[in-house]
């Protein structure tokens, strides 16, 4: 259902809070939805922010399904209070959320316009949590930047702590000087919990001059695995339930964590507006149709890109290379590369992977590297376990009487008449076989 009413206007600044992750499947949304209703529970006013994808998943956990999302909003259909969703202890939801992004494409009206209600939103309520897009996508970076704690969920999986490490890398490179807190999700105890995070914590002390945050553990058990099931999170279980109580604990955590930290001036609203016209300050250059370059403009086009990879050549070839510019600008040629997945460009993309020196990778970076790769080509093209053959099934064949061995049925059933009734089977057997035997 929509909310109702609006809720009054909170004098400070929310705590902003992200909940991500460096891979999906690891129980990110559960988590940031049972955190959200669990503060809601206690009487604060909570803004969940469905960032993961288009789709409403957080929503859809409570048994909602929206009709219009943040995009509805976007193309003017109707205002931001419209789309929120209340559900239990008045907890508020704005599906969609990752359609904030699109700010940075629009004018500066309509951004404005849409930035001002969101700024207004956010500042009724004591919490905003998001729900961010899991891995290294824009939007779920910029959805990080934008709050003032971090809350990275990983599991006791390789791969989610090989992911994980990598958001960090990234984030440490694009700016990000906050210290994530670390969530280990389906933990089998307290011991296991503490190992994974001592794990990830070693190799960013190790590579990243940087010590982690360890915000806890979420166990794994039945319960919560059922409530994504019935869309019924945990969080309204009696708190005495152990699923509900770990929920609690987890919000304590989470406020003890807020105190250590200032309260930032800026809101989520603010940061997007700033990062909007920083974008419009600077608007990409709109690249030419091949379709619509004449015969004349072919070789200059080809001048200006060897020209091009000329200069990227004679920045890289410099040492030492700023890491972020690196990031920065690799990062957008492949995005280049792949908005056009041709057979050319996974020919290229074959081509350079072959041209890696791999031999000079240490041991370490080849095993995280495989991993990377072995899920990318999982995702490719899903490989399907052949079928396990069912173990034969025996032939039964229907029973029928043996004349050979035991003569005519009536012969038979007389001389069973004449024999004692304490006759034993090896006696009966034998007796069978003598007459049978004195017969032929």
């Amino acid at each position: 259902m929509n909310a109702r009413e609006p809720v009054k206007h909170n004098p400070n600044q929310p705590r902003t809070i992200a909940i991500t992750g460096g891979k999906g499947g690891v129980g990110k949304t559960s988590v940031a939805l049972n955190l959200a209703l669990t503060l809601a529970r206690r009487d604060s006013r909570v803004l969940l922010l469905d960032g993961d994808t288009d789709l409403a998943n957080v929503s859809i956990m409570v048994g909602l399904y929206p009709r219009k999302t943040l995009a509805n909003v976007m193309a003017g259909e109707c205002r931001l209070e419209d789309i929120i969703l209340e559900t239990d202890y008045g907890l508020h939801i704005v599906p969609g959320a990752s359609g904030v992004q699109e700010c940075m494409d629009m004018g500066p009206t309509e951004s404005l316009r849409i930035l001002r209600a969101l700024y207004n939103l956010e500042n009724r309520y004591d919490y905003v949590i998001t729900d961010t897009a899991a891995g290294l996508q824009a939007a779920g970076l910029h959805m990080i930047a934008a709050t003032e704690l971090a809350c990275m969920v990983v599991t006791p999986d390789p791969a989610s702590l090989t992911d994980a490490f990598s958001l960090i890398k990234v984030l440490r490179r694009r700016g990000y000087n906050r210290i994530p807190s670390i969530l280990v999700n389906m933990a089998q105890g307290a011991s296991q919990a503490r190992s994974v995070f001592q794990r990830l914590d070693a190799a960013a002390q190790r590579h990243l001059g940087i010590s982690l945050h360890y915000m806890g553990g979420i166990w794994r058990d039945e319960t919560l695995r059922q409530s994504v099931l019935n869309q019924k999170p945990v969080a309204l279980l009696p708190v005495s339930d152990p699923s509900c109580r770990q929920f609690h604990t987890l919000a304590d955590m989470l406020d003890v964590r807020l105190s250590q930290l200032p309260r930032r001036k800026a809101g989520i609203a603010a940061y997007w507006h700033k990062v909007s016209k920083r974008e419009s300050a600077n608007p990409p250059k709109a690249l030419s149709k091949p379709e619509l370059q004449t015969e004349s403009e072919a070789p200059a086009l080809k001048e200006r890109c060897l020209n091009a990879v000329g200069e990227i050549e004679a920045v890289f070839s410099q040492a030492p290379v700023d890491p972020l510019l690196r990031y920065e600008a690799f990062t957008r040629l492949f995005a280049l590369l792949g908005s056009t997945l041709d057979s050319d460009a996974i020919e290229i993309i074959q081509t350079g992977l072959g041209s890696f020196q791999w031999e000079n990778l240490s041991p370490e970076r080849k095993h995280h590297l495989a991993i990377h790769l072995r899920e990318l080509a999982d995702q490719i093209s899903p490989v399907r376990e052949p079928a396990t053959p069912e173990p034969a099934q025996p032939v039964l064949r229907e029973p029928f009487y043996d004349r050979i061995s035991f003569g005519e049925q009536d012969r038979l059933v007389r001389v069973l008449k004449e024999q004692p009734a304490d006759i034993s089977l090896d006696q009966l057997l034998r007796s069978l076989s003598g007459n049978d035997q004195g017969r032929s």
